[in-house]
């Protein structure tokens, strides 16, 4: 009788281990939402322990902010790069597109709802410092008249609006999906044009 050996895990790095689980936990939170992002679900998915994971990241909630920290980065890096791009082209709806996505489609709203919600008060520092730069970097380098701190203001409120409530929002009021960017497109264009 042939005996079929195990596949041989390969040993990751500290770097490549946290990196592993913070891919698992950004593909559970899009496929499954926040409940989801635990260290059980996270090692499970990854093939590590549970004490591998509480070593790297301490608790569940732990997790959550490492995750919503290298989204932020994420997310930043590329709206700063899509605002520089519209500013060539005075057309925002490629900022207004990716700010939107990232609270929705990449899950950045529903996380960070998810620990508000569960008493965690500071979790959305990493996000909130992360704009907060780049809004800054960005008011530096663009003098005029666009005020920068308001309009991110109101994207970022109705991206994250739009993340919890805009599908349910949109049928109730009998509104297409796509309104609320729509509108936001339209009040950015707004304070572009000065009209």
């Amino acid at each position: 009788m042939s005996v079929t050996p195990l596949p041989v895990r390969r040993r990751l790095s500290p770097e490549e281990s946290r990196e592993a689980a913070l891919e698992a936990a950004r593909a559970l939170l899009v496929e499954v939402g926040p409940q989801a992002v635990t260290l059980k679900a996270v090692a499970g998915r990854i093939g590590r322990t549970h004490a591998n994971l509480l070593h790297h990241f301490g608790s569940a909630e732990g997790l959550q902010k490492a995750l919503i920290a290298k989204m932020a980065s994420s997310i930043v890096g590329t709206i700063k790069a899509a605002v520089f791009r519209s500013r060539e082209v005075q057309d925002p709806a490629e900022v207004v597109d990716l700010t939107f996505d990232a609270f929705g489609k990449n899950g950045a709203g529903a996380l960070a709802s998810w620990m508000i919600l569960s008493g965690n008060e500071d979790a959305l520092d990493p996000i909130l410092t992360a704009i907060h730069d780049l809004v800054e970097e960005l008011a530096q380098e663009h003098k005029n008249d666009v005020p920068i701190h308001e309009e991110t203001l109101q994207l970022v409120l109705m991206a994250l609006g739009d993340a919890l409530l805009g599908a349910p929002m949109a049928r109730a009021l009998g509104l297409p999906r796509d309104r609320a960017r729509e509108l936001a497109r339209q009040m950015l264009l707004a304070d572009r044009t000065g009209s």
